[in-house]
């Protein structure tokens, strides 16, 4: 069932703050120090940009701080989640369960490597994979559960590990367990863990946008698994002398760059909580916005600030307060993620008519102004201040029940 509602406001030519920042995590001059130094090493021709050492050398830091037992660097996230789920040898029958309110590329990749996404709802207050519901759709023919830690809101996976148990392949056993954490480098679960130690496997995106970020590009899997560790390397390299494999290396550069904004995360991290708790108790006496769930219990890492609209508002009011944000305060705002079978032909030709309808009716309520740690101190408040009074205005003529 496609639709044309835009996923950005229409009014995008008065934008005084982006629809969302260009660049998540942000560089100080170690980053640059760090760059400088490979640029004047390898133009020796003795040298060059042989990447072994340097991301080898990122791949065991990684390591450490997720607490898992082997990293292994991708240029990408995107290739990373492929070659993952290659590991699997998909074929035809064999089922994919991820949330519907995810980004378009996790599905892309499911389908890509042969198998049947089958689509399940998120769960309140996350917005993350709803267990009941992945129970529901779970069959003899499930492989992997996909579960993504949205937005920075990190996921609960003991629920899905058990969940997996109790509904094993009857050839391959329990589902694996695989985890998308491109929006949540750095965070913690309910169990205390590091994003990253828990699963068979987990994939991070270090792509300009991501917390973390390593020259725009670039991406990691952790694992506890050292054989799938050693089938990824691999299929990274040409497949070693007896496999299929490509070329997905990181660069060494990438690397460097990756040292020093592993050794900042937390720091960046931290910025960014303290920044989306001032939004979210600045806008706590606006009764018509829900904001993002705190979760005491493990850490949210606020990758996007999201703002859930009355459900009178669904749809039409959303858009209208979209609209009037960017048209007359000039604050950009984002839906994300809508269902990918709602606007990419890819995904809603092969689900063939199924659909997630508390899914749509949550992302039709969603909306995510631009939020970054470096807005300074009074561009936030005025912001802020953006958000309460186009609220208001919208509230006039769609008022909340």
């Amino acid at each position: 069932m496609p639709t044309d509602r835009a996923t950005v406001p229409r009014s995008r030519s008065r934008l005084r703050w982006p629809v969302e920042p260009a660049q998540g995590g942000w560089y100080t001059a170690a980053e640059h120090a760090a760059v400088d130094a490979l640029l004047a090493e390898s133009d020796n021709w003795r040298i060059g940009w042989k990447a072994a050492v340097g991301v080898a050398a990122f791949e065991e830091a990684f390591a450490v701080y997720t607490g898992s037992r082997c990293a292994v660097a991708f240029n990408s996230g995107g290739t990373a989640l492929e070659m993952l789920l290659r590991c699997l040898h998909l074929g035809p029958e064999d089922e994919v369960v991820s949330c519907a309110v995810n980004f378009v590329g996790p599905h892309l990749a499911v389908i890509g490597q042969g198998a049947r996404l089958v689509l399940a709802e998120p769960a309140l207050p996350t917005l993350n994979l709803d267990p009941a519901d992945t129970e529901r759709v779970l069959s003899a023919r499930t492989r992997a559960i996909v579960v993504t830690h949205w937005n920075g809101a990190v996921c609960d996976l003991r629920p899905f590990v058990e969940l997996a148990a109790r509904h094993p392949h009857p050839v391959h056993g329990p589902p694996r367990v695989i985890v998308d954490a491109a929006r949540a480098c750095g965070g913690r679960s309910p169990s205390g863990a590091r994003v990253g130690a828990e699963g068979w496997a987990t994939m991070f995106s270090f792509e300009s946008k991501k917390l973390m970020t390593t020259l725009g590009q670039g991406g990691m899997v952790t694992t506890n698994d050292a054989f799938l560790a050693e089938r990824l390397r691999q299929l990274r390299t040409y497949g070693g002398t007896q496999e299929w494999g490509t070329n997905q290396m990181m660069t060494k550069a990438q690397a460097a760059v990756g040292l020093v904004q592993l050794a900042r995360l937390d720091e960046m991290n931290d910025a960014r909580i303290a920044r989306a708790h001032q939004r979210t108790t600045l806008l706590s006496d606006v009764e018509e916005l829900t904001p993002p769930p705190t979760l005491p219990d493990r850490q949210h890492l606020y990758y996007r600030h999201n703002l859930l609209v009355p459900e009178t508002w669904a749809g039409r009011g959303r858009d209208a307060l979209m609209e009037t944000l960017a048209r007359e305060y000039g604050v950009g705002s984002i839906i994300s993620d809508r269902p990918a079978y709602l606007f990419h032909r890819r995904v809603r030709e092969h689900v063939g008519g199924r659909s997630c309808p508390r899914a749509e009716r949550l992302i039709d309520r969603l909306l995510c102004p631009c939020l970054h740690p470096r807005i300074p101190a009074a561009d936030e408040q005025q912001i802020t201040d953006a958000i309460r009074q186009a609220t208001a205005q919208v509230a006039r003529t769609y008022p909340a029940p």
